[in-house]
């Protein structure tokens, strides 16, 4: 894959103008080829450079410049009207303001939408419960694992009936939605849930979808688009069977930046939620983990020959364990190692990552191997998967 030099100053995905609804978002089958496909790793060299203020991932694996921050708003608000948020509602977004300020920015849109808005981040869910309540919330953005974990425990540790809350709406943003999980929420909290679609790399909304079987409706035209995994080429509608890359505009109007997102596509004109992930970066609970980061922080540890990353979510949030080979026997019951280990892995991401030793020792070194039970990551290899 051919890459080009990090971004200028500037947005990653500018903010959407106006919708046009006569536009569908796909790429115009004449529109220039972009000059350079960057990735999330192009992104991080902004920092040095970008002025203004900057959106930064948890990790600072990703910085981008926000632009106009009156943009960014905007596109929360347009979402916000597309769920059907207006003048009777009062907006909840329980989502994290690290670095990307997601949360923050919701709440401002709706304070302009809206009768009132309020940031409260990820916090506990006893906490969230009553910050609901004591606010007199209708409507929730927060991530899908975040809505069905609340919703499991306001039936199994809060023994309350989640209709007591009053929601009339529920946004879902920030994670891939685990099936049937938008009609179970819709369901049990007798609201209607909308997903909106937001970008990876800012947290700017770009399209939304109510239900699971309907297709993501881009905010603005060309906010999302679509591209090949097997080399770097856009594609236009109508799009043909199989798996593609969402990408974004880049800095430079004539650069994309792929977001490591991948869609299923059936056929025809319309761009489906994503459903999977590609690349060197893995979601875990709404955050991107650097899989070379991970490499390169073990390999500084004397006697790692080999490691896997494990996600699931067996439950309602998702977990991640780290199973690490040693080269000698001696390594394998040694607490200190393990915790070197823990350790590396904290400087690295917010998300809490377990670690276990494996009883296998392995001499000969191999590259570190994802091991995705929710079956979301397909591989780091894009053109592998292609074929």
């Amino acid at each position: 894959m051919t890459t080009g030099p990090g971004p200028a100053p500037g947005r990653a995905d500018a903010p959407p103008p106006a919708p046009d609804p006569s536009h569908d978002g796909s790429a115009a089958p004449g529109r220039a080829a972009p000059s350079a496909w960057l990735t999330r790793d192009d992104l991080a060299a902004a920092g040095r450079t970008a002025t203004g203020l900057l959106l930064v991932s948890p990790d600072c694996d990703s910085v981008v410049p926000a632009g106009e921050e009156a943009g960014l708003t905007a596109s929360c608000a347009a979402a916000l009207r597309a769920a059907g948020v207006d003048g009777r509602d009062r907006v909840v977004a329980a989502l994290s303001g690290d670095g990307q300020l997601a949360g923050p920015r919701w709440a401002q849109a709706a304070a302009e939408v809206a009768q009132a808005g309020a940031s409260v981040g990820p916090r506990g869910r006893l906490r969230l419960h009553h910050a609901l309540e004591s606010l007199g919330a209708t409507t929730l953005v927060i991530t899908p694992t975040g809505a069905m974990d609340l919703l499991a425990r306001l039936h199994l540790e809060f023994l309350l009936d989640p209709l007591d809350l009053g929601l009339r709406h529920v946004v879902l943003t920030g994670e891939i939605v685990s099936r049937r999980t938008m009609s179970h929420l819709a369901a049990e909290f007798a609201a209607k849930v909308t997903e909106v679609y937001s970008s990876p790399l800012t947290g700017a909304p770009l399209a939304w979808r109510p239900s699971e079987s309907a297709p993501l409706t881009p905010l603005a035209p060309g906010a999302v688009r679509l591209a090949s995994l097997e080399k770097d080429e856009l594609l236009a509608p109508p799009y043909a069977a199989g798996p593609a890359e969402i990408v974004v505009a880049g800095a430079d109007p004539a650069s994309v930046v792929r977001t490591g997102q991948v869609v299923r596509v059936s056929g025809g004109d319309a761009i489906p939620a994503p459903e999977h992930t590609v690349g060197d970066h893995v979601l875990v609970r709404g955050v991107w983990l650097s899989l070379n980061r991970i490499q390169r922080a073990l390999g500084k540890i004397d006697g790692v020959s080999g490691w896997e990353l494990g996600v699931s979510r067996q439950g309602t949030l998702d977990a991640a364990v780290l199973t690490v080979t040693f080269n000698r026997e001696s390594l394998v019951r040694n607490p200190m190692w393990k915790t070197r280990i823990e350790q590396s892995l904290k400087a690295l991401t917010p998300v809490a990552i377990a670690v276990q030793i494996s009883e296998r020792v392995s001499e000969s070194g191999a590259p570190g191997v994802v091991n995705d039970a929710r079956g979301h990551h397909l591989g780091r290899d894009r053109t592998t998967i292609a074929r």
